[in-house]
């Protein structure tokens, strides 16, 4: 397992962790699985077998009961190991049991920490962009949870680039605690990504943790042009993210990942995670799984290599159509590109050029 530092701190964490999302099952996230503490401490056992030094969960995966699992699952193992938590979605009723307000980031804190039994979180997320809070406050909330000890680090997840950076902002102005890392969706369904987050991390150095590399079960191979949906998937119990905008694209991109599969004769999971892993700005994946032998597939992925011709055949296949100003910049801008601009313009580059020698 490889480690790799998390942006501008101190801290060195898998690059590959284990998430809680399966763990629980309750309410809409029946759909994600049905995990028990027996299988959580099983599958815990396998990641740190395996070199996983982070696991992630939240305050609303199944209602709390995932931090439940993950606490009793974890209890009396090292302090080496790292645990996450997020705070943002409704945790109750009352207006103020949402949002990302002081009021309920503290409270929501101290009932993440009584479900975990752990007495402070090693990576506190702010996990969805709240417009109606100031950044000042949640910053201020956050350097109060520091100050106590019952976090060591902040991110933020899911919000855009612009976001990001009034936080950072605001963070240096007022001498606040700042984000090190942001948790996002990115894989070679959607790589959307790439326009902002992902160059705004390498230019500012943030760590970037990918929640769901295999787009929930879109990038194992499973979902084929002209075949039948898996009666155990995600889809068909209800889950409907990620939001896929282009089917026939999925299912381009799907057939190169399986020939590549087959080229190194191993699944199409693995490939898609091996090619989210080395791709610039990436820190570490969060695996998710229902099963034994998906996670440990999915682990196999730390010690997969592909082929400079293979990743740029995945590159092709699933690259994003610019938009406005990047494809002025893709045409007009190289000699003067900084390695974040690269990030999208690097692999865009090199579609284009491909699509011009095919013509």
């Amino acid at each position: 397992m490889q480690y790799r530092q998390l942006g501008r701190s101190g801290l060195k964490i898998s690059a590959l962790n284990f998430g809680s999302v399966t763990f629980g099952g309750s309410g809409s996230f029946a759909a994600t699985g049905d995990v028990d503490i027996a299988q959580a401490s099983r599958m815990i056992d396998i990641c740190v077998e395996h070199g996983v030094n982070m696991f992630d969960t939240a305050d609303a995966y199944s209602g709390g009961e995932a931090e439940e699992i993950l606490g009793k699952a974890m209890k009396g193992r090292s302090r080496e190991l790292l645990v996450t938590s997020k705070v943002r979605f409704p945790t109750g009723k009352g207006p103020n049991e949402q949002g990302l307000s002081r009021h309920h980031i503290l409270n929501a804190c101290d009932d993440s920490l009584r479900r975990l039994g752990q007495d402070h979180l090693d990576l506190y997320y702010l996990h969805e962009w709240d417009g109606q809070s100031p950044v000042e406050e949640m910053l201020e909330a956050l350097q109060t949870l520091r100050d106590q000890g019952k976090i060591r680090y902040a991110g933020i997840s899911n919000f855009s680039a612009w976001h990001v950076m009034k936080l950072l902002s605001a963070a240096e102005r007022d001498r606040l605690i700042a984000p090190v890392s942001q948790q996002i969706y990115y894989s070679l369904e959607a790589r959307d990504a790439e326009f902002e987050l992902l160059p705004m991390a390498v230019d500012q150095g943030l760590g970037v943790q990918v929640w769901s590399p295999l787009a929930c079960g879109l990038l194992t191979g499973k979902y084929r042009r002209g075949k039948a949906t898996p009666e155990d998937s995600r889809r068909i119990a209800g889950w409907s993210e990620p939001e896929v905008r282009n089917i026939e694209k999925l299912y381009d991109t799907v057939e190169v990942l399986v020939q590549v599969a087959e080229e190194h004769d191993v699944s199409a999971a693995r490939v898609a995670l091996a090619w989210t892993m080395h791709k610039p700005g990436i820190t570490s994946l969060v695996l998710g799984a229902r099963k034994e032998s998906q996670l440990l597939d999915n682990l196999s992925a730390a010690t997969l290599r592909l082929t400079k011709d293979q990743v740029a055949r995945l590159d092709e296949a699933s690259a994003p159509d610019l938009i406005y100003p990047y494809w002025h910049q893709n045409r007009s801008a190289f000699e003067r590109l900084s390695p974040a601009d690269l990030v999208l313009h690097g692999p865009a580059k090199r579609h284009r050029d491909a699509l011009e020698q095919k013509k």
